[in-house]
């Protein structure tokens, strides 16, 4: 998976002065870090419904119940609902091409959750909203990774982020490929340690949903369903609890190879990652130069051991 993965994301986050107040919000992580992986395809929503910049500002207000516009926010003009609305089912229809999506936090166009929704006649509001190019993307492309740049700054939400677009880009490759149902096996083999990390009762139920796929009279139609079900099974953060049970089921697979010596200390170090007193990192490593020294098919295919380039330094921290 050399190739850059393509990527939406909103063009303040990589510096773009697009915002209402002619400034950006230039995020260091998306910019520095994840560009030299992807390949980003960036819009600003308000500028490409022909508002300039600076700009007065946007704010969703409530016009009925579970209804917003967009509105300025000094209370002139009129709304531009209906053309974010339109633009955002344009442009969203040409971008299912597309692995990830980094939206700005807090906007009425691209926040992607807790968007204050304003009261029309004052400034009462609540941190209930979504932003309206947001809101047509996730309903559109339920299955795509989204995630706002506020969030980037946690480490468990950043690496989950990162990990579901490399899978979307593999998956998406395997598909452009031609779907066969050996390729979708394989697939999904490569990826059950990493789906047992992130939850255990959904990779059983995965299981039994992919052991049924000649029950399904469209070999299409089931990939779209697996790709959904996929997508919303890595959007549970991956627990310390069910990395531990991971890394104890890989652990076994050396037993007949390794000293009493190597077993303990390699239990040790599992056992030390349970405990939050290192990273996941340090018995992954031990894991993969015993995969080198004594190879086994299953686990050499394993999507785990690498789930995205080791360079982005995800599995440090925790």
């Amino acid at each position: 998976m050399s190739e850059k993965i393509p990527v939406g994301i909103s063009a303040c986050l990589l510096g773009d002065k697009v915002r209402f107040d002619g400034g950006h919000k230039r995020c260091a992580f998306a910019a520095e870090q994840l560009a030299p992986y992807l390949r980003y395809e960036p819009s600003c929503p308000e500028m490409a419904i022909g508002l300039p910049t600076p700009r007065p500002a946007l704010r969703l207000t409530e016009i009925a119940v579970g209804k917003t516009a967009l509105c300025f926010s000094n209370g002139q003009g009129e709304p531009v609902t209906d053309e974010m609305q339109t633009y955002a089912e344009k442009r969203i229809a040409a971008l299912h091409h597309l692995c990830g999506y980094i939206v700005c936090a807090k906007s009425p166009s691209c926040g992607m959750e807790r968007v204050r929704v304003y009261q029309p006649d004052n400034n009462n509001n609540r941190k209930e909203g979504v932003g309206i190019f947001t809101r047509e993307l996730m309903a559109q492309m339920p299955w795509l990774p989204v995630e706002e740049d506020g969030r980037l700054h946690d480490a468990a939400l950043r690496e989950n982020f990162v990990e579901r677009v490399y899978t979307l880009h593999e998956f998406n490759q395997m598909w452009r490929g031609g779907l066969t149902p050996g390729k979708l096996m394989a697939f999904h083999s490569r990826y059950k340690l990493s789906l047992l990390a992130h939850s255990q009762p959904d990779y059983r139920e995965m299981g039994r949903f992919v052991a049924a796929m000649a029950d399904w009279s469209s070999l299409e139609a089931f990939a779209f369903e697996y790709r959904q079900r996929l997508m919303d099974l890595l959007k549970n953060l991956a627990t310390r609890g069910n990395h531990t049970n991971v890394l104890m089921h890989v652990q076994g697979y050396f037993r007949p190879q390794l000293t009493s010596k190597q077993r303990q200390e390699l239990a040790a170090l599992i056992e030390h990652y349970r405990q939050g007193l290192q990273p996941l990192l340090v018995p992954i490593a031990m894991l993969k130069h015993y995969l080198s020294e004594y190879p086994e098919p299953y686990l050499q295919q394993q999507r785990y051991f690498e789930p995205y380039p080791e360079a982005l330094r995800l599995r440090y921290g925790h």
